[in-house]
């Protein structure tokens, strides 16, 4: 009668356990992978392991594939494929910590299934593949999500759009704009304002302040000064400046 050792060593259980493994039955290679991921220090080693993950993420994600499967079945394998890219995760995270490649930069860390697509999730969060998009509830929630990103991306109005909604009434010039009534209701709040202002009297002028020609009732208009005054001031200015400095 043949050991154990003996039977794990024979060509047909060899073929059985890859057989299965290719099937997503057994995992036979994770027992023989280390779970401290955080103690590893070799980058080859590293570089194996994620590899052997990728392997195993493509078969399932094909196998998720299959319409024979259950929606037990499916979310058995959807919580495992979560999983593994979990551990993907940590892997690469552990080869840029010991200085090797950065996988987890923007294209660095695709995931491809055994026909060369690329598996769409390989992000943060728990994500839905395959034929588990299609599940009770997820199916309504993905739904959900695609409508809400619909009325986000509604898009903005263009400039024509926008002059459609202008009118004449946008610059003043609406119906009734020019009534009789309505300019002589304007006129005669005008007089009454000046009127006002009239009785009010001049402002007191803040400690300082100067008036300006034409704001003191003398009958002279305001006069601006000439470019040339304007600079002989501003020199004037810096010279009482710099004498007050000596």
């Amino acid at each position: 009668m043949a050991r154990n050792s003996e039977k794990a060593q024979s060509m047909l259980f060899r073929f059985r356990e890859a057989q299965a493994a290719d099937l997503g039955i057994i995992d036979a290679g994770r027992s023989r992978r280390p779970r401290a991921i955080t103690e590893q220090d070799s980058i080859p080693a590293c570089e194996k392991w994620r590899g052997q993950v990728l392997k195993e993420i493509s078969r399932k994600v094909s196998r998720i594939q299959d319409p024979a499967l259950s929606d037990y079945q499916i979310r058995d394998l959807n919580d495992e494929i979560n999983k593994l890219m979990r551990e993907k995760h940590m892997w690469e995270v552990q080869i840029r910590n010991l200085g090797g490649p950065n996988y987890m930069r923007a294209g660095g860390g695709k995931v491809y299934d055994e026909a060369g697509r690329e598996i769409a999730g390989g992000g943060k969060g728990y994500r839905y593949f395959g034929r588990a998009r299609e599940l009770p509830g997820v199916k309504e929630l993905f739904e959900a999500a695609a409508k809400a990103r619909q009325e986000e991306e509604k898009p903005l109005e263009e400039r024509a759009d926008l002059r459609r909604q202008v009118n004449a009434a946008y610059y003043g010039y609406a119906p009734g704009e020019e009534d009789g009534e309505l300019l002589e209701y304007e006129s005669a709040r005008e007089k009454m304002a000046f009127e006002a202002l009239a009785k009010a009297g001049p402002a007191e002028t803040p400690p300082g302040w100067e008036p300006l020609p034409g704001d003191v009732g003398d009958g002279r208009v305001w006069e601006l000064p000439t470019l040339e005054e304007v600079q002989q001031e501003l020199i004037d200015r810096r010279r009482k400046r710099l004498l007050d400095q000596l």
